[in-house]
């Protein structure tokens, strides 16, 4: 017998042809056609090792052993691909007749389903829809505002605390600058401003926003979003004040009535000032009290610093937290969360895309 290995020319290609090709139709599934093709076509498989033979043999012969390695491996490769289209049919019909769906059954929730709507979104779009209902327009400014805008225009003296860096972000000059001072806005009032400045009486806007200042434990955060409301014209007084922040409490807690106080106070762009305070009865807990927020008539000087004549035009202010209003409307107990980015909370306190806060619909789920 002839040594194959030191001579590959002696191999019996016709009787390997002849055996690939049996293994190649005894392969009942596609794992076992693949293991045929490993072990003929792999790196380490039958034919794959007789061409690398070929760089040792002789030139005379070299020619004629690799054409006739290269027919087996083109008809076993035929083979092999014919097999496999004939198993890949057949187990498709295997599990189409073995296979069933139950159509019975829910469908799975997409993306659109489970992701949540922020408790802060949420209640901006309930302020914006009840304001809107009142013929309110929503107006919008920069965070990075003016010291102007953010304090002096607003009447707020130099010497105020409010004005001192443990209490407001200022952004950085540069050394021997001239430049306005400019800071992180510390309200939203600024954007009363902007809208009184550029318009005429008579005005109705609210101004909802995000808003920064240095505090932060369990109900303070450096940044946190605020709503503000500003009327302005030549007939409005206290009384419709009182009954704009009535109605925006008993659509917000969606009940039939709602006990108000005002606290007076001293805030340097309203006068006078008051502190709002709401009965916990519209929450299930009579008798204790809330502050939710401030307001007062717009100070004379704020109006004459936007070019507004205190003679001829008056009107009213008032500003809450949006954070505290969500938790205080859905029994959120720390602000912290808010902005932990915590999917987990989200999901438990998160409203569905579809919750859309209508007053003829309801505004909450």
């Amino acid at each position: 017998m002839a040594d194959t290995a030191a001579d590959p020319s002696a191999i019996d290609l016709s009787a390997l042809e002849s055996e690939l090709l049996n293994d190649v139709a005894k392969a009942m599934d596609l794992g076992a056609l693949d293991a045929v093709r490993v072990s003929a076509l792999g790196k380490k498989g039958r034919i794959s090792e007789l061409m690398a033979k070929l760089g040792a043999m002789p030139a005379d012969q070299r020619k004629a052993f690799g054409q006739a390695v290269n027919n087996v491996k083109a008809a076993v490769s035929e083979a092999l691909d014919q097999k496999k289209a004939t198993l890949e049919v057949a187990a498709l019909a295997a599990r189409l007749a073995n296979e069933h769906s139950d159509i019975t059954l829910p469908v799975r929730v997409g993306p659109e389903a489970q992701g949540r709507i922020h408790p802060v979104s949420q209640v901006l779009d309930e302020c914006i829809e009840i304001f809107a209902d009142m013929g309110f327009k929503v107006a919008e400014g920069p965070d990075i505002e003016s010291d102007d805008y953010n304090f002096t225009k607003l009447n707020i003296p130099a010497e105020h605390p409010a004005r001192q860096e443990h209490d407001t972000f200022y952004l950085k000059t540069k050394p021997g600058s001239n430049a306005a001072p400019l800071v992180l806005r510390t309200h939203t009032s600024p954007v009363q401003i902007r809208t009184m400045l550029g318009q005429k009486p008579p005005i109705r806007i609210i101004a909802p926003g995000r808003v920064y200042r240095c505090d932060s434990d369990q109900t303070h955060t450096p940044m946190f979003h605020q709503i503000e409301g500003l009327v302005i014209d030549e007939t409005t007084h206290m009384g419709h004040l009182k009954w704009v922040l009535e109605e925006m409490c008993k659509a917000f807690f969606e009940v039939d009535t709602v006990t108000m106080r005002f606290r007076a106070s001293h805030f340097p762009f309203t006068e006078p000032s008051m502190e709002i305070d709401i009965d916990k009865g519209a929450l299930g807990k009579p008798g204790e009290w809330l502050e939710i927020g401030g307001c007062g008539m717009v100070h004379p000087n704020v109006l004459r610093n936007c070019g507004l004549d205190p003679e001829t035009y008056q009107g009213f202010a008032f500003g809450m937290g949006l954070d505290r209003m969500a938790m205080l409307k859905y029994g959120i107990p720390d602000l912290r969360p808010f902005f932990a980015g915590d999917l987990k909370w989200l999901r438990h306190y998160g409203f569905s895309i579809l919750d859309q806060p209508t007053l003829g619909g309801g505004l909450s789920s």
